[in-house]
Order: structure tokens, then C-alpha cells, then sequence
């Protein structure tokens, strides 16, 4: 490549003899010397004693005709290509390389003044008691120490790409979770709007009821004021017709007709039956059950806001051979036939038990468990420690890593550390499974009639699973959010 030194010889070797700048349109004369063209006309006009025919060169003196000028295109190509070379930068050399005081390339560093120079800078007397070094030699410790920062900083943006990607999950699931309660929302005043419009018929119903009542009651009572009004109108009348008459008139039959006058008593009619009034006192007891019913809505609308659906699917991995779980993993049903499964360590072996996958380490989540259980049937729900015990004799109490309630036909036991058989209104049909893991609450609820069953209360540390058991031919459950 064409150093900068080399460069400024090349434009020295193309320069005007008259001008002394680069050739302009360069021109030739008879003995080989070049002009600028306009130099050299401008040469020629001068007036001098000689005439045209006997110009001379303006270097070597030697006679030229000015008719004989020839345009040296070469030259011009050449004087064009080192202009271009004089004014653009050096390939790998450009000004940055090259030191600003002296011009010279740039081989140096001084560690001292962190400063970058040429051999002329080098042999200063500034930097002559400096450490200084080649260029490469003195960027070398710096690349590492550089590789050492991008290696952190490249840990760095992964750990915030990790946590973007995390937070934005995270969004994804809170978004999820506000779509689901919106629905829930939703559903939930939709099935309270039908209920009260329906509640409304009945009572507006009952209302209409009790004024046609009324109405008939005060129909009647008119009637038969109008006919005590007539009758006591005619005896009125009778007697002071009596009255009227002479005393010979007036004593004939008189004493029949006091003694009917004397008999004849009011009937006291009511406008409103005593059972009509006790009827409209009574009706606001009508409300009552709606008033239930709402309170019912609102605590079961609030818990549900309050505590997340989880969304569950059996782990096949976990089931015990006698348990035989749908393609989807949502039901399972108690067989006495085993199922080819193989004796992994986390499959139970003696407890016909089976977890769900997942689990929890935090929050509130709530589940429903619909059961279909034969007559000698039962079935156990509830929530277990991530290493509950998979091999031999489990016994389903907290002290093992279990929190569970056992349903059968006629009766409910929670399986504390010793069974309580619990009295219950009705017997569950599908149990609602909540659990509060901060507050440490595995909260069981009939999901049909919103009783509560059982509430334990636990302190939880490591991982939780929902758990199953099922016994009794025919017996199976099946998952629901």
C-alpha cells in the first residue's frame, strides 16, 4: 500500500513547472516537457521581442510551436488517480493511526500517560523514564481484563434475560388468572341475576296472591255490610212506622215486635281475616331464604376470588396397579385386576393412592373432586408432602405427610391422628379441596350444598401434592377446577 510519504512524491513528479500545483488538463510540448494548459496558453500570450515561431520551453529553453501542443491524456489519468489516492485515506492507516504532532505511524503505548506514539514521540525526553511498549504487547492484559468484564456482563444480561422471561410467565399466568376470575365474575352474577329474577316472580307471586285475598275479604265484608245496613234499615224503619200510630195501633203485636227488635244482634264482620293479617305479617320470612342465598353467593364468589383453580392431571407415575386413570388423566377408577405398571420408586406399592402432578410451594388453590363411589366404596382426598411415603403401609394422618378426608357410603372421617367420623347434613357428592399454604388451612367443602366438612391446619415447608385414594369395585372420581 502507498504510504502518505509516497503519495506526496508522485503529486511533486505531476506538478506544473509554472504553476507549481497539480497538472491541469496537462498538455505536451515538442522537447516532452507538460504544462497546464492554461498555464501554457497564458505563457504564450505574454508579448516578447521573439515572434510566435521561436517560443522556448520554459525549463529547457528549447524552441516549441504553440500549434504543436498535444493533450497528454495519460498523464491526466495518472495526475487524477494520485488525487484520489492524495485525498483519500490510507487503507489501515488512517488518522487515528498516524500522530498528529509529527505524522508518523503510531507503533507505541505509554502505560504512564495512557498515551499512544510514534518513534519520534518514543524518543522524547517526556516518555523516556515511562514504560512503554508495543501496541499489540500493551493491549494484551487489557483484552483480558476486558474478556473478563464481557464474560460478567454477559452473565449478567442472561441473568435479566432469565428474569424477564420469568416475570413475563408470570404476567402471563396473573393475566390468565384475571381472564379466569372475569369469567368466574361473569358466570357467577349471570346464575345470581336468573336466581333473583326467579326469587322476584315468586315473591311479586305471592304478593298478587295476598292482594286478590285482600280484595275478595273486602268484596265480601262489603256485602255483607250492605245486607246487616238493610236489614237494621228495615227494623229502623218498622219501628218508627210504630211509633206512629195511635195507641191501639201501637200496642198490637207489640211485644213481638220488640222481642225481634231485642234479639236482633250486629254481626261483627272483618275486612281482613285474622289468618289474611298473620299471612301478610309472615311474608317478610319469605325473604329469608334469598336472604341466604345471597350471603351464600357472596362468601362462595369471595373464596373463589380468593383462591386460584388449579388445574390438575393425575401422575401416572404415582398410581398404585389397582388404580386404572383415563387417557387424559382426569378420573380414575378402583380395579381389582393390576395394571401392568412398572415398580418405579415414586409409584405406590401397598396404598392404592395416586398423586397429582405439579404441586405446590405457595398461594391458594382450590379444586373439586366429583366421587362415584360403590356401596362399600370409598374414597380419600385431600394434599401430601412431596416425600410421602410411597413404599409398604402408608398411614394417612399429618404426622406421615398427609392432610385427608375419607368418604364412604354413610358417613365422612377426617384423618387426623386418630380418625373422627364427622356428622354431616348430607353426604358429599363432589368435595371442594382448598389450600392455604402460607396460613397452612387444607379447608374441605361440599361443593353442592357449600357446607363445610374439615379444616386442618398444618405448617408446610417443603413441596405439596394433591392425594387420592380409592377403594371398592366400581368406585372411581374424577378432577375438576
Amino acid at each position: 500500500m502507498a504510504s502518505a510519504a509516497s503519495v506526496s512524491s508522485l503529486v511533486d513528479e505531476v506538478s506544473c513547472p509554472i504553476c507549481q500545483g497539480t497538472l491541469r488538463e496537462p498538455v505536451t510540448i515538442d522537447c516532452g516537457h507538460n504544462f497546464c494548459r492554461g498555464c501554457l496558453t497564458r505563457y504564450c500570450e505574454v508579448p516578447g521581442p521573439e515572434p510566435e515561431e521561436s517560443l522556448a520551453c520554459p525549463l529547457c529553453k528549447q524552441p516549441f510551436r504553440p500549434a504543436g501542443l498535444r493533450p497528454n491524456w495519460q498523464l491526466a489519468s495518472v495526475v487524477d488517480n494520485i488525487e484520489r489516492l492524495r485525498l483519500a485515506p490510507t487503507p489501515g492507516l488512517d488518522e487515528e493511526d498516524v500522530c498528529k504532532e509529527h505524522g508518523e505511524k503510531i507503533y507505541f503505548f505509554c502505560e504512564d500517560d495512557e498515551t499512544q506514539l510514534c518513534v519520534l514521540c518514543r524518543e522524547a525526553w517526556a516518555h523516556r523514564a515511562h514504560t512503554v511498549r508495543f501496541l499489540e504487547d500493551a493491549a494484551g492484559p487489557y483484552r483480558e481484563q476486558i474478556q473478563k468484564c464481557l464474560e460478567g456482563l454477559r452473565k449478567e444480561r442472561e441473568e435479566i434475560q432469565r428474569i424477564q422471561a420469568r416475570e413475563n410467565q408470570r404476567t402471563q399466568v396473573l393475566l390468565s388468572q384475571v381472564a379466569t376470575k372475569r369469567q368466574k365474575v361473569i358466570f357467577e352474577f349471570a346464575y345470581l341475576s336468573q336466581f333473583l329474577e326467579e326469587q322476584q316472580s315468586v315473591l311479586l307471586a305471592q304478593l298478587e296472591a295476598l292482594d286478590a285475598d285482600i280484595l275478595r275479604q273486602r268484596e265480601e265484608f262489603d256485602v255483607l255490610v250492605s245486607e246487616e245496613i238493610c236489614r237494621f234499615g228495615s227494623l229502623i224503619s218498622e219501628l218508627e212506622e210504630k211509633n206512629e200510630r195511635p195507641a191501639r195501633g201501637l200496642l198490637t203485636d207489640i211485644r213481638s215486635t220488640l222481642l225481634r227488635c231485642e234479639t236482633r244482634k250486629c254481626r261483627r264482620p272483618e275486612a281482613v281475616s285474622p289468618e289474611l293479617g298473620q299471612r301478610i305479617r309472615d311474608f317478610p320470612q319469605q325473604a329469608v331464604p334469598l336472604q341466604r342465598k345471597v350471603k351464600l353467593f357472596l362468601e362462595k364468589l369471595c373464596f373463589e376470588l380468593d383462591y386460584e383453580p388449579a388445574c390438575l392431571s393425575l401422575d401416572p407415575h404415582t398410581s398404585h396397579p389397582k388404580l386404572l386413570l383415563s387417557e387424559d388423566h382426569q378420573r380414575a377408577q378402583f380395579s381389582y385386576k393390576w395394571q401392568n405398571s412398572p415398580d418405579n420408586p415414586e409409584r405406590f406399592d401397598r396404598a392404592t393412592c395416586v398423586l397429582a402432578r405439579g404441586g405446590f410451594t405457595g398461594g391458594r388453590h382450590t379444586w373439586l373432586v366429583k366421587l362415584d363411589l360403590a356401596h362399600g366404596g370409598s374414597c380419600t382426598v385431600g394434599v401430601a408432602r412431596e416425600d410421602v411415603r410411597r413404599k409398604g403401609e402408608l398411614r394417612q394422618r399429618p404426622e406421615e405427610g398427609v392432610w385427608a378426608v375419607r368418604l364412604a357410603w354413610g358417613f365422612v372421617s377426617a384423618l387426623g391422628s386418630f380418625p373422627t367420623r364427622l356428622a354431616l347434613e348430607e353426604q358429599p357428592r363432589q368435595v371442594r379441596v382448598s389450600l392455604d399454604y402460607e396460613v397452612g388451612w387444607v379447608t374441605f367443602t361440599n361443593a353442592v350444598s357449600q357446607q363445610p366438612i374439615y379444616t386442618f391446619t398444618a405448617s408446610f415447608t417443603q413441596k405439596v401434592l394433591p392425594f387420592f385414594g380409592l377403594w371398592g369395585r366400581g368406585s372411581s372420581f374424577s378432577l375438576s377446577s
